[in-house]
């Protein structure tokens, strides 16, 4: 049960930060919102215990009144999606292979978190080992978008997206101001512009992944769900940090190289009003058949809100984005086939009991057709043929050099060169020939319905025109993939239409210029784009 009693508490924690000052909803206030709307939007899988919120709650509350906050996060309601590890709370990752998981340590971002002051409310439903965009394949049930209970939809619910739907209805349903997402192929930005909330995808490299359970190691990417620019910030700034326990971790002599040219970038639009000589790029490749009318109406109006306040706006060109999506799925579905093979009734999660007395030999294959969903499943079979002898050669590596291919596209576009691959001392990139952010749309469509969502049939005698219509379902990451396959930051930005569901627009920045993204971000969410 969680407590009421908390409710008596102070309304507001005043929030300050470099350059605004912020009154946000305290965890008392989520703790409300967790028992008023969580039963029908089943954001949450796992909540802390009351004894741990009070505990937690009374320290902030002390520390706001003797003026020793430990951070600007001190008393903030925060969510985190249940492929983080948490010590105290269970580690399903959606999964029944999983159910009931506690693991023995925090992940890396986890426990920064906890040391800022942050109050970690509990764990955020998902697809299955983050396979999914719309929060349909976890063994909790489906994300119902929060954008339903105010509407007549009948029996037509929305999905809110995945697969961190979870962690996106919740900031918006209230029950936290931010939340923890991973983003894969867009994971964290298709549920933001389905829920209304920004979501945003740091560089890759730039938050630890210590401690979260990976489905593709080379595209992972710890993720911020939030209520707003300012407060994804805040989390970011908290959770961005080298860390030695992550390999891929960007290393510190890297992000002081990239920081100190971001930076440059950020003072330079300090006028939230004049916007000259910042150069927004529209990629043609974007503009695709499946794009919804009322989306592309929505993109033009984000030019526009840039062209108002003088900057500039050109076409650009990323040819090798139509191989982005065959190139993502491939890569992916390699690597989640080798990871998922840890779970295996042996060394990790549930163990199948239906030959415990006889012999073993059927142990691992009932152990993960039991623990699997079908998703799941689906995944690891494509992903082991892919890894087979003839198919390796034939798609794999392929796929790797489509991937190095759509990342040269982004390097030659932007303004700022990618620090990875550029060893020259540098003068002024400020002159440089290019784009300095682009401008996307974040989905096809404002949310789908459930039913839009699942397979074409669940009948068992028609399996093949149901993985069909499983597959079909893929091409909603077309938006997000891109910028995944090239590590680089995207951020997409809510916006509501005067009488439906939200819309999001994606912007997108060179490798390891977050911060300039961000700020670009928080003035072009003062957008009221209708």
């Amino acid at each position: 049960m969680l407590t009421r009693s908390l409710l008596t508490r102070r309304s507001f924690i005043l929030i300050h930060h470099d350059k605004y000052t912020k009154n946000i909803s305290t965890w008392n206030q989520a703790i409300d919102n967790v028992q008023l709307h969580n039963p029908q939007v089943n954001a949450f899988v796992a909540v802390e215990e009351r004894q741990v919120l009070e505990n937690l709650g009374s320290q902030s509350m002390q520390r706001h009144e003797q003026g020793t906050t430990l951070s600007p996060l001190d008393g903030a309601p925060i969510g985190i999606k249940d492929n983080f590890c948490t010590e105290t709370l269970p580690t399903t990752c959606g999964s029944k292979i999983l159910e009931g998981f506690i693991s023995p340590y925090d992940a890396t971002v986890v426990q920064r978190l906890k040391q800022a002051g942050a109050i970690i409310m509990g764990k955020t439903n998902m697809d299955e080992f983050g396979m999914g965009a719309a929060n349909i394949y976890s063994h909790y049930g489906t994300v119902i978008n929060p954008h339903d209970q105010e509407k007549e939809n009948g029996n037509k619910r929305h999905v809110a997206g995945g697969s961190s739907g979870g962690s996106a209805a919740a900031v918006a349903s209230g029950m936290c101001i931010a939340a923890l997402g991973s983003d894969t192929g867009g994971s964290v930005r298709l549920p933001a512009s389905y829920c209304g909330v920004v979501g945003y995808k740091p560089s890759y490299g730039r938050c630890s992944r210590y401690g979260l359970v990976t489905y593709a190691n080379s595209l992972d990417t710890v993720g911020i769900l939030a209520q707003d620019v300012n407060s994804a910030r805040l989390v970011y700034d908290t959770i961005s940090a080298y860390d030695s326990k992550d390999p891929t971790s960007m290393p510190n002599n890297l992000r002081t190289r990239i920081d100190d040219q971001d930076q440059k970038f950020v003072s330079r639009w300090h006028n939230k009003d004049d916007l000259t000589g910042l150069v927004i790029g529209i990629p043609q490749e974007y503009y695709v058949d499946p794009l919804s009318e009322t989306v592309i109406d929505f993109w033009r109006q984000g030019i526009r809100f840039f062209k108002e306040r003088g900057a500039t706006i050109v076409p650009v060109s990323l040819p090798m984005t139509r191989f982005a999506l065959p190139a993502y799925f491939t890569i992916a579905l390699a690597e989640a086939s080798s990871n998922l093979a840890r779970y295996d009734g042996v060394r990790y999660g549930r163990r199948s009991q239906a030959n415990r007395e006889e012999d073993d030999e059927f142990l691992y294959a009932d152990t993960r057709a039991e623990g699997f969903g079908s998703e799941v499943k689906r995944r690891i079979m494509l992903g082991t043929h892919i890894l087979t002898a003839g198919t390796y050669d034939k798609n794999f590596l392929p796929a790797q050099k489509a991937r190095r291919l759509v990342q040269e596209d982004f390097d030659k576009v932007f303004i700022q060169p990618n620090l990875l691959h550029h060893d020259e001392k540098m003068t002024d990139i400020t002159e440089n020939k290019g784009v300095h952010l682009l401008l996307t749309p974040s989905a096809m469509s404002p949310a789908p319905t459930i039913e839009e969502c699942l397979p074409e049939s669940d009948d068992s005698n028609d399996k093949r025109k149901e993985h069909h219509g499983a597959v079909d379902t893929y091409v909603n990451d077309v938006m997000t993939v891109p910028a995944s396959l090239a590590g680089i930051p995207a951020i997409s930005v809510p916006f509501e239409k005067s009488n439906g569901f939200p819309i999001g627009l994606q912007l997108l920045g060179q490798y390891g210029y977050d911060q300039f993204l961000l700020e670009i971000a928080d003035i072009f969410s003062l957008a009221k784009l209708k």
